[in-house]
């Protein structure tokens, strides 16, 4: 048998830990989490096993959208320290082996942005065309497109008679990549970072960069604005751009790249992320963040998954893919809510903990590199908002407007909340049974979970059987086994309404995983043969008996 050489490389192999740096750890009593807090807590992510550290944005912002509305690209906003601190937590996480990414947020820049502050000074600056301005129409907007968090996607400059596009808040002007000048600004600046030592970038929406044009969109599910993403996702220009970025900055680096990719196919994937394509490493897909509505309707009534939309989803991608380009892994980030109460069960402590397991198990075993958002390792599950006043996202706010003001009743309204709104992801750190679970010894920029005393890592860290410990070993083995790192997926199972089962195979070596998606127990023969060996890693005791899977119980066997 000829033996099958993957092209490795340390990115495909490496774990990714995410941080929400407001929201991990406050060294000094203001309520907000900062630089030198994740500094203190970079033995416990070493110690988890993960090989690479993703902020979200630490930039000088005003703070509109928690800091993805960048006033200064090259300079630390106070809130979170100084360049100082930022050059000490680099320098403390490369002594420990791992890697530093940052956010990149290129589409849109803050309106207090000097750049913008002198585009909208008049229609003849030098800037003017730094930004998207256009003329409105009868008396209105240049077209009917909604922006992502809520209310419409341009606002009118009355000093300059001129609309300016925002994709997300009036606060964040959409920069026009068509300028040659913003595209050299853009680059310099990440060579900036790159030189101070970072090891690559996540690019916020990066699939938004190139506008195709700016008609009427069609109307969104709600009937108030038009969807302006026909227009403005996977633009004409988008990969030209990439590649320009690439040659010109990215292919100087050993770096990990992964865009947010707005309607991400595998086709699409593999031109982004593809192996010879010259522009990314890996583009995040969310064809899974939508088996429940969850992208492209998110606002209306709930939806329920269903498993076999998982099934397809992940093997189109997996099998796309293989030899193509290479897939990033997650079921949580900072604009998702706790993967456990949205495919998992929080009913129970047990159910909890188990299907925490389940889950990372079943998607962290796939080919590609997992992205592990923080607090995901605990198991953490969403918290019960009682009203639209808990709220501090703007997102949730804004779409939330829209829907009241469409007449929903807010029972309906706060149902949908509680179920799918990225503040969920957000609530701060639970440390340790203390108050407000030592995330801070002031008050919180918003509330903790109140379930912090009894869900929190001190805990989880004495507990073999915890959901971390749990982490740590799959995280081991993965980096243990070629096959669970480059081997080939093949989904087994394919009729089961319970039971997610694959294989991966590479050069003679097979691990099997199974899954059970379920409160119920499930029918797995697969395992016939198999339980006589204890598993190589399992979320029960000793691992499955016989040939049926307990509630939310996985194992993962290796020959």
């Amino acid at each position: 048998m000829q033996t099958e050489q993957p092209a490795r490389a340390w990115w495909k192999e490496a774990a990714v830990y995410q941080i929400y740096p407001r929201s991990f750890c406050d060294s000094n009593g203001d309520g907000v989490g900062d630089l030198r807090g994740i500094l203190q807590k970079l033995d416990y992510i070493q110690r988890l096993g993960v090989d690479a550290i993703w902020l979200n944005p630490v930039y000088r912002s005003p703070g509109v959208d928690n800091g993805y509305d960048i006033s200064d690209y090259r300079a630390i906003d106070p809130l979170f320290g100084t360049m100082e601190d930022f050059d000490r937590l680099l320098a403390e996480v490369h002594r420990r082996g791992m890697r530093l990414v940052m956010d990149l947020v290129v589409n849109h820049t803050s309106d207090q942005h000097p750049w913008f502050i002198e585009s909208r000074q008049s229609r003849h600056s030098p800037r003017r065309d730094w930004y998207i301005w256009r003329d409105g129409v009868d008396g209105g907007p240049p077209n009917n497109w909604g922006a992502n968090f809520g209310g419409p996607a341009w606002t009118l400059d009355e000093a300059t008679g001129q609309y300016y596009l925002h994709l997300f808040a009036p606060q964040q002007p959409d920069l026009n990549w068509e300028n040659p000048s913003v595209r050299d600004a853009v680059f310099e600046m990440m060579d900036f970072w790159f030189q101070k030592g970072i090891d690559g970038f996540r690019m916020d929406v990066i699939s938004l960069i190139s506008k195709a044009g700016f008609a009427d969109g069609p109307l969104r599910p709600d009937g108030l604005y038009g969807d302006p993403s026909p227009q403005c996702a996977n633009g004409p220009r988008v990969h030209e751009y990439l590649r320009e970025m690439n040659r010109r900055v990215l292919s100087r680096y050993d770096c990990l790249t992964v865009g947010e990719n707005a309607g991400n196919t595998p086709e699409l994937a593999c031109r982004y992320a593809g192996f010879d394509a010259g522009e990314l490493k890996m583009a995040f897909q969310f064809d899974l963040m939508d088996v429940d509505g969850g992208e492209r309707d998110k606002w209306s009534a709930c939806r329920c998954w269903k498993l076999a939309d998982i099934k397809e989803v992940m093997t189109r991608w997996q099998t796309k893919l293989d030899g193509k380009a290479w897939n990033a892994l997650f079921w949580e980030n900072h604009d998702q809510p706790r993967s456990v109460s949205r495919f998992g069960n929080d009913s129970s402590e047990a159910m909890r903990a188990r299907s925490a397991k389940m889950l990372a198990t079943c998607l962290f075993l796939m080919q590609g590199t997992p992205f592990i958002y923080q607090g995901e390792e605990l198991g953490l599950v969403n918290r019960l908002f009682d009203s639209l006043e808990e709220i501090d996202d703007v997102q949730t706010r804004g779409n939330c407007a829209d829907r009241l003001a469409q007449g929903e009743p807010m029972e309906q309204v706060m149902a949908v909340v509680n179920y799918i709104s990225r503040e969920h992801a957000r609530a701060p750190m639970p440390w340790k049974n203390a108050p407000n679970g030592g995330f801070t010894t002031g008050r919180p920029w918003i509330a903790l979970n109140p379930n912090y005393p009894v869900l929190n890592a001190e805990r989880q860290l004495a507990d073999p059987d915890s959901v971390y410990n749990y982490y740590r070993a799959l995280l081991a083995l993965r980096k243990k086994s070629m096959a669970l790192l480059y081997g080939h997926y093949a989904l087994q199972m394919l009729d089961s309404e319970q039971v997610y089962a694959y294989a991966r195979t590479l050069n003679g070596e097979e691990a099997l995983v199974v899954c059970n998606f379920s409160d119920q127990d499930a029918a797995c023969p697969l395992l016939r043969g198999r339980t006589a060996q204890p598993p190589a890693l399992a979320n029960y005791a000793g691992g499955p008996a016989g040939e049926v899977l307990r509630p939310w119980e996985c194992a993962v066997y290796l020959k």
